[in-house]
């Protein structure tokens, strides 16, 4: 009896002991890896005026990340073709726990959790069988299993409004970590869209028109309708100008929107990052390489506006805006700051 009332009092004073919340982190708005000017990495969290509210060290450069839905944990994940996954404690800035990449795997810099923060859903390469896989793990580190991303080269995946469906983006290509990041089957590409079951089960599959096979299908946006929007990469002659974002729903067709030729071409076959802001019927994808943003509406897929911002690929929804973020340090939106800091290709909504 003794032993039973002290296990009681046990879960009841930690029922009373509330857990830390994103408040505890600065209330931050969204996360970004990000390299100093004396080249060390971070992860960072930034409100939506831009402005920083914590850095936690990344043991190397970082390429996207994943948000704990309640408690303020991060996931930085390495650039492809890295092996590190590390959860960062933001309210204390330290290290928690690390995933390591099974051998013969690596990551390809994003993930996803569950709604309840339970597990973290990983893209990762089987490079010996050109597989892609989605890993599963622990919070603690520990992985539960894996599945088939059903494609080759799965690089974003996030989770559906629904909380019990996975959208991945399968961009197509074929890598090895001993050709470094050398594509090694072009002519052979085949990017899709998976939506799949938090167990694997493959739910509904969509694929381009055959002509456009080389247009890497790489970053996802969702909104909470379902509405999912995907930015392309392209990987044929760059002298060709095919239409790098397009917006879909499971079980529904993919829709491209073209900008005219001239906005087209300054985007250089490359869309950087891709947001979705919902109430506006509004899509924007960055490019770096062009320095220009494209704002589409989703409805009609005309292009709104552009924007010209130097190294710019950072994007975000944010109120009735876009939030931006460059190579550059700067950070554009609603309000304008900037930092002594080299900001990563994503910026990850909290």
């Amino acid at each position: 009896m003794a032993n039973r009332r002290h296990f009681l009092a046990g879960l009841l004073a930690a029922s009373a002991c509330p857990r830390p919340t994103w408040a505890e982190a600065g209330s931050p708005a969204f996360l970004s890896a990000a390299m100093t000017r004396d080249g060390r990495y971070q992860l960072c969290g930034l409100s939506a005026a831009g402005q920083i509210t914590f850095a936690c060290a990344l043991p190397d450069r970082g390429h996207a990340a994943a948000a704990h839905p309640e408690q303020p944990l991060a996931v930085g994940f390495a650039r492809r073709p890295g092996r590190f996954a590390v959860v960062l404690d933001c309210a204390t800035g330290h290290e928690i726990a690390r995933f390591d990449a099974p051998e013969g795997r690596h990551f390809y810099g994003h993930g996803a959790f569950s709604s309840d923060g339970r597990r973290l859903y990983t893209a990762e390469n089987d490079y010996a069988a050109a597989r892609g896989v989605i890993g599963v793990w622990s919070l603690e580190g520990k992985r539960l299993g894996e599945f088939d991303s059903h494609g080759t080269g799965p690089h974003d995946i996030r989770l559906m409004p629904d909380g019990e469906t996975l959208v991945v983006a399968n961009g197509g290509i074929e890598t090895h970590p001993e050709s470094g990041r050398t594509k090694l089957n072009i002519p052979l590409m085949d990017p899709s869209l998976a939506f799949l079951s938090l167990e694997g089960d493959l739910l509904d599959q969509q694929r381009l028109d055959r002509k456009l096979h080389k247009n890497s299908i790489r970053h996802l946006a969702v909104g909470p309708d379902g509405t999912v929007a995907f930015a392309m990469q392209w990987q044929g002659d760059i002298t060709e100008d095919p239409p790098l974002i397009g917006v879909t729903r499971r079980g529904e067709a993919p829709r491209l929107f073209t900008a005219p030729p001239d906005h087209a071409a300054r985007m250089q076959g490359y869309a950087g990052s891709v947001a979705l802001l919902a109430g506006a019927q509004e899509v924007a994808i960055t490019s770096p390489r062009g320095g220009l943003v494209q704002v589409f509406d989703f409805g009609t897929g005309a292009l709104k506006r552009t924007i010209d911002m130097v190294d710019v690929c950072g994007v975000a929804a944010s109120g009735a805006g876009f939030l931006l973020t460059s190579g550059t340090g700067e950070v554009r939106g609603a309000a304008h700051a900037r930092h002594d800091l080299h900001w990563d290709n994503h910026l990850v909504p909290i």
